[in-house]
């Protein structure tokens, strides 16, 4: 059904058809033709039926349907108004055998960041899950949460906002007083055996149209750094640049050096084993940071990363 309200608003796309033509064209009933359009009414679609036939008007802001349309990548969208955690509903959904579905919300009110730190996600901005069932060993798993972080930090330099990606993966702003905003938080999940990965949920929370004042300290947004944008637009480019990369694990890394605001500064990382000062000098595979310190060379797989000024 989804496919064929794909198609239906593929052919009204570009002028008006009229209703037995479209019948035939998508070798399904005029009654089912008309069930697809006030779908697709009802889901925001501005669609004239006139006597020439349908033809689609305006595409909606935001929404399942919204982002689908247009879409250069391979996901089903399942949209929220609201809905308390992206990500539980795409573990939901996991379980259930799915893949290649996004969950995306226009609020979250129970969003969580990484090490359980909260994380505001009010109506207007962008917070979305990608569940996913890679063929990929369990130590490949991070390689998709540096995807995710490049793949919202090239659609944020496109609407205009030069953001930049702290290790791992925290899409900041530069604040003008050689500080930093944080612009998007990703947490990555995944359930697997020791050979293999069943599935992975990537989530994104993206800062869009939101004031700065309504998020914690700390944080900003696409709207406070250089106004509103068209959400469906910025929620299909990260989409397309995820899909391209995680097509290709092997280019993830050399797309996030390039991006990377952590790499040649001063860090502290706390990690299981302790802390790690030291210069960030590189990034390995699968998402490993490599820290020169004074005792030597430190690669770190996992930690909460701190940039420190110049001493």
């Amino acid at each position: 059904m989804q496919k064929t309200r794909h198609r239906v608003l593929d052919a009204i796309a570009d002028g008006p058809v009229p209703g037995p033509a479209l019948a035939d064209r998508l070798d399904v009933s005029r009654a089912a033709v008309w069930k697809h359009i006030e779908a697709l009414r009802d889901a925001g679609f501005s669609i004239d039926g006139g006597d020439d036939g349908y033809e689609l008007v305006s595409i909606p802001e935001f929404g399942g349907e919204a982002v689908e349309f247009g879409l250069d990548a391979p996901f089903e969208v399942e949209y929220h108004d609201t809905i308390p955690s992206t990500n539980d509903r795409a573990r939901e959904l996991a379980d259930e055998g799915r893949e290649d579905v996004v969950v995306l919300a226009d609020e979250q009110t129970g969003g969580r960041g990484r090490l359980d730190r909260a994380w505001t996600a009010p109506s207007g901005g962008i917070w979305l899950s990608i569940l996913l069932r890679p063929t990929v060993p369990p130590a490949d798993a991070p390689a998709f949460t540096l995807a995710a972080a490049v793949a919202t930090t090239r659609a944020a330099r496109e609407a205009g906002v030069d953001a930049a990606i702290k290790w791992p993966n925290d899409v900041l702003v530069a604040d003008g007083d050689g500080g930093q905003r944080k612009l998007t938080g990703i947490l990555t999940e995944m359930e697997g055996e020791a050979d293999r990965v069943s599935w992975v949920v990537v989530g994104i929370g993206i800062n869009a149209n939101v004031d700065a004042a309504d998020l914690v300290d700390g944080a900003t947004s696409l709207r406070a750094e250089n106004g509103d944008v068209n959400r469906r637009v910025f929620t299909q480019r990260v989409l397309e640049e995820f899909h391209e990369l995680r097509s290709n694990l092997d280019s993830v890394v050399p797309a996030w050096r390039d991006l990377a605001d952590t790499l040649g500064r001063r860090v502290r990382v706390d990690t299981p084993g302790g802390e790690v000062v030291g210069e960030a000098v590189d990034i390995e595979f699968p998402g490993t940071l490599v820290v020169e310190t004074d005792d030597g060379t430190v690669r770190v797989s996992a930690g909460d990363c701190e940039h420190l000024r110049p001493v």
